[in-house]
């Protein structure tokens, strides 16, 4: 069985939207008009945005739980020009972040860990397998070579 490192990461999230959205995820109802974080110039452009966040925040959690909700926003955040000289790291914004894992627990892929963060839960990392799986088996029909590493 595939798992989330032996896929690339954009065939994994793009697969792994599709499924969010026909799950119990509601996008709440101020997504359309926010920006991603303080960098961010304008608001991400595509309508389905927050269900790629999800499942890109899911995989992240996976490869590197248990991470708490600051150190996602570290990491999604990205660089703001500061007047003549170099750009500023500014972190992106927590309330998508905590709505979106708040999201993913009460579907049960994620776990609470107290005082470390939120870590993947059993339920969790079988969906991503899983995925991984289908994702490797598709590679592997398009390029043989893959097949040593199923």
């Amino acid at each position: 069985m595939a798992k989330a490192y032996d896929v690339p990461a954009d065939l994994l999230i793009g697969k792994l939207s599709e499924t969010l959205k026909n799950e119990d995820i509601v996008q709440p109802s101020w997504i359309p008009f926010v920006k991603t974080g303080a960098h961010a110039v304008k608001p991400p452009q595509q309508s389905d945005w927050y269900y790629t966040r999800c499942a890109s925040l899911l995989r992240k959690i996976y490869l590197h739980g248990p991470i708490g909700i600051n150190d996602l926003r570290s990491m999604y955040g990205g660089t703001k020009p500061v007047g003549y000289g170099g750009a500023h790291h500014r972190d992106a914004g927590g309330a998508i972040i905590r709505t979106a894992v708040h999201s993913l627990e009460k579907l049960g892929y994620l776990d609470k860990v107290e005082g470390k963060g939120r870590t993947i839960s059993h339920e969790g990392m079988k969906k991503l397998d899983r995925l991984s799986t289908e994702i490797l088996n598709e590679l592997i029909v398009k390029n043989p070579n893959l097949k040593k590493y199923s």
